[in-house]
């Protein structure tokens, strides 16, 4: 398991932030923001999906206006995203916000950024240095000739000097950029400059698939380095798959405690009795639906399966026309296969209300002896299905030669 990287830590109303607290997840609404009834619901939307903290734009003084209405009805904490007005910054704080994000590429008053430092010293409001590749200030676009990392980690070292004057620290830092390699090179640049804690991004990802992609490769690259305390994916797509690929990005990493399902499968073979794809997606669809904090696995045969997905907390394998139903590796229960994906939710549900054993000791007397005859009917009538006898013979000759 990686190390992750010592930071300070702050608190974004009641989220803490880097200093070994849990990696959060952020997202940002796409609402108007003086649509205050629209944009709460797509708050708690995106709370149920897994987003911890929420960003929203504060871009005129109707928004403003809308986040005094907001802030007190929210799930999770606010952070309101400033454009270029310092003043709607102010106005944000006096609203009840619990963090800002201002960009040093369009708010580069250096009296402004610390007459907004200030504010929001006085109130306890953390501030998010958020430098953007794609909105750099114009003088360090000439000096370094386009976004690059040294340019991005500039720009925020910058702007950080700025709030410490006034001996402001309650700083989080992001250096997002489009281009994946960029992105990891400006956050490892920056992680080896300063101790503040850091927010992963990859900018303007664009939509899914490759949206999904970018955001994994850059995000994920960081997180296994020991980088990051706080993420956001950036889709173009409805804001609460950001907020459910980056909780899903934190299980699987094993940052988080799982909250969520996690399906896995085979990816079918000779000895498959049904259609592992079908029977994925059906149980996928309905196991959500159920949100199940479990893992669950699919698999094509029993002459494999449950040993094969053995650690999965729950699973079901196909052969000789039934389900073959297991539960850490141990067949509990065989059911007719046209009722399998069924009888996978219905135990999937007392499996996560009882716990693993209680589920064990209810186990079906005879399900491990069917599920043993299936498993040798299958190897005598199928033989060797995938044809591994031979090709370890050619491989063992191939290599011997």
């Amino acid at each position: 398991m990686f190390e992750r990287r010592v930071t300070r830590q702050i608190s974004v109303g009641d989220v803490l932030v880097g200093g070994g607290a849990p990696v959060s997840v952020q997202s940002m609404t796409t609402t108007k923001t003086a649509d205050v009834d629209g944009t709460l619901a797509q708050v708690y939307a995106l709370a149920g999906a897994g987003a911890d903290i929420v960003r929203i734009t504060c871009n005129d003084v109707e928004a403003a206006q809308g986040l005094a209405e907001i802030v007190p009805r929210s799930p999770v904490p606010i952070v309101a995203d400033i454009h270029f007005q310092y003043k709607l910054a102010l106005a944000a704080l006096e609203a009840g916000v619990a963090a800002l994000r201002l960009n040093p590429g369009n708010i580069r008053n250096e009296s402004h950024i610390k007459t907004v430092a200030k504010a929001a010293k006085e109130r306890g409001v953390p501030i998010r240095v958020g430098v953007n590749g794609g909105s750099l200030d114009k003088d360090l676009l000439e000096k370094y000739g386009s976004a690059t990392p040294e340019a991005l980690v500039e720009s925020a070292l910058t702007e950080i000097r700025y709030l410490e004057d006034v001996d402001f620290t309650d700083i989080k830092i992001s250096v997002k950029h489009s281009h994946v390699p960029s992105m990891v090179a400006s956050y490892r640049l920056l992680a080896d400059t300063v101790d503040y804690p850091l927010h992963l991004g990859v900018t303007e990802a664009g939509p899914l698939p490759g949206g999904l992609i970018k955001g994994v490769a850059g995000i994920g690259t960081l997180l296994n380095e020991g980088i990051g305390d706080t993420i956001r994916f950036s889709l173009t797509a409805d804001p609460v798959e950001e907020a459910k690929t980056g909780r899903a990005l934190l299980e699987y990493l094993g940052l988080r405690e799982r909250k969520g399902l996690d399906l896995i499968a085979c990816p079918s073979c000779g000895r498959a009795e049904v259609d592992v794809i079908e029977v994925a997606q059906r149980a996928q669809k309905a196991l959500e639906a159920e949100n199940l904090p479990i893992q669950v696995a699919i698999m094509g045969c029993v002459v494999n399966g449950p040993g094969e997905a053995r650690e999965a907390d729950i699973g079901i394998a196909a052969g000789r026309g039934k389900g073959h139903m297991f539960i850490k590796g141990q067949v509990v229960r065989v059911v007719p296969e046209d009722e399998m994906v069924e009888a996978l939710i219905d135990e999937a549900r007392k499996l996560v209300e009882e716990g693993v054993e209680a589920r064990l000791a209810a186990a079906d007397s005879n399900a491990e002896q069917l599920s043993r005859l299936a498993r040798e009917q299958l190897v005598e009538i199928q033989g060797d299905a995938n044809d591994a006898a031979s090709k370890r013979a050619r491989v063992a000759e191939v290599a011997s030669g």
